[in-house]
């Protein structure tokens, strides 16, 4: 086992034992109170919250991918090459309104709740797995394509069998990115009654209470280091598989 293998693993480790036995890490952050405010978060379980979090991360991310796969697929088929650029600025929109503004116009629509929460991380994420779908399909060669049309393999086929497992890789190098954008804007739910990690921190901030801010960053922070590592290595295995070179290496 690698170093990093190991650090990721205490971190891990360290993480589940905060969130199930949070009040026996009470010392390390007793001397970040003031006027003997707790030391320890506990308007509500950390499991529930840090898992809720989690749910809409997983949400977000999954329709953000299923919207922009979908779409890449299409514009790279001959049938649907003109509409690229009409694709590139529905992805572009998340990008262009922040998520706070896309919250803001979500809420007299939807209410308060995860419902907001969900259509500002969705946009949010398209755009890096739209923009690697398109780059892993367009980079399957013309060789293997007219390879699998030889062997008698429909259009569908070629998509299914061939196209979409060589760029498995590159698509899941931007699903890596919109995750990980995900877990760390889903905070800002919590401005919009979601139950996510953002009202530790916001709990903290509005009573100056330093150990809360700082045990929901540290939650936050360890997720995403955890789930961006764990879905590099995943890339590393397929790209190994299809015989590509390694450009995850840090």
């Amino acid at each position: 086992m690698t170093a990093g293998a190991v650090m990721r693993t205490v971190l891990l480790l360290v993480l589940v034992a905060f969130l199930v036995t949070p009040q026996s890490f009470a010392p390390v952050f007793e001397p970040l109170t003031r006027y003997g405010a707790p030391a320890i978060y506990a308007q509500g379980s950390l499991v529930d919250i840090t898992l809720s979090h989690l749910g809409i991360t997983l949400v977000a991310t999954l329709a953000a991918t299923l919207v922009a796969v979908g779409l890449a697929i299409v514009v790279t088929r001959p049938f649907g090459a003109e509409f690229l650029p009409l694709s590139r600025s529905i992805s572009h929109i998340g990008q262009t309104f922040p998520p706070v503004a896309v919250l803001a116009m979500a809420v007299p629509v939807l209410g308060f709740g995860t419902e907001p929460t969900l259509v500002a991380l969705f946009l949010y994420g398209l755009l890096p797995i739209f923009e690697n779908a398109i780059a892993g399909l367009s980079g399957v060669s013309r060789e293997v394509r007219e390879a699998a049309r030889g062997m008698g393999m429909t259009g569908w086929q070629r998509l299914a069998r061939v196209e979409l497992p060589l760029a498995l890789p590159v698509m899941l190098t931007g699903i890596r990115v919109s995750a990980v954008i995900a877990l760390s804007t889903a905070t800002i739910g919590s401005t919009v009654a979601a139950k996510t990690l953002g009202e530790v921190i916001i709990a903290g901030l509005t009573t100056n209470n330093t150990a809360f801010v700082l045990q929901g960053g540290l939650i936050v922070g360890a997720l995403a280091i955890l789930i961006n590592d764990g879905l590099m290595a995943l890339e590393r295995l397929l790209r190994r598989r299809n015989g590509l070179a390694d450009t995850t290496a840090r």
